[in-house]
């Protein structure tokens, strides 16, 4: 099981909210989002921030840190992720999920997010399940294994709500990568459009406040 990162904004919580951190971060790097989204009237919720595997990068020369998979080249396209890597955090990710059903909270009330490469993961790991999560947050990230997504995304998965957002000046994740990704999935039958924010590779106060009233959305339907 992977180490974590754990706060609740109440006693007995009834949503969790899973959030992956990109590459080369850790745990520790959304957690101060929290008192920015949580709303005082929300229900109880337990967020988990776990911390990535420390793995060598390629594409920095092998330098060990904080990854979910291995980058292996700068193109968007085919072969750029590590795809052993990405399909061992997805056993990871479901082994949380998993944790959070033995502590009273099954996959509908179970929030999966990620930033970047955490949210490639987030995408990997919800549309492949087999029971829908409450909903999916992909920030600044794109769709990893994109050829082989048509045969392995379950009906669930792509019925799954989402949120996606990417900002317009991004140097990392470049906007037209997630468009394509979102285009990706919107062939695929899912409910899916990318929000737009003048920003870099980061989160800024209007994301936030959407993503908020998105996620209200969610409990409320829930």
């Amino acid at each position: 099981m992977l180490e974590t990162i754990e706060t609740t904004t109440g006693a007995k919580p009834v949503f969790s909210v899973i959030w992956l951190h990109g590459l080369g971060a850790d745990g520790h790097d959304f957690a101060p989002i929290v008192p920015e989204l949580v709303r005082p009237h929300w229900p109880a919720l337990r967020f988990v921030f776990p911390h990535a595997p420390v793995m060598p990068i390629t594409l920095n020369n092998g330098y060990p840190m904080r990854a979910w998979y291995d980058i292996v080249s700068l193109d968007f396209g085919k072969g750029r992720e590590d795809a052993a890597g990405v399909r061992r955090s997805i056993a990871e990710v479901e082994a949380l999920i998993a944790r959070e059903r033995d502590r009273g909270l099954p996959a509908n009330r179970v929030l999966l997010a990620g930033f970047s490469q955490g949210g490639a993961i987030t995408l990997a790991t919800g549309l492949r399940r087999e029971q829908a999560l409450l909903g999916l947050v992909a920030l600044s990230t794109y769709l990893p294994l994109a050829a082989e997504t048509p045969a392995e995304a379950t009906p669930q998965g792509l019925a799954t709500p989402l949120f996606m957002a990417h900002g317009t000046q991004d140097p990392v994740v470049p906007l037209a990568a997630g468009q394509k990704s979102v285009e990706a999935l919107k062939a695929l039958g899912m409910d899916a459009t990318l929000r737009r924010y003048p920003m870099p590779h980061s989160v800024c106060a209007e994301e936030i406040r959407d993503l908020g009233d998105w996620m209200e959305a969610r409990f409320a339907a829930a």
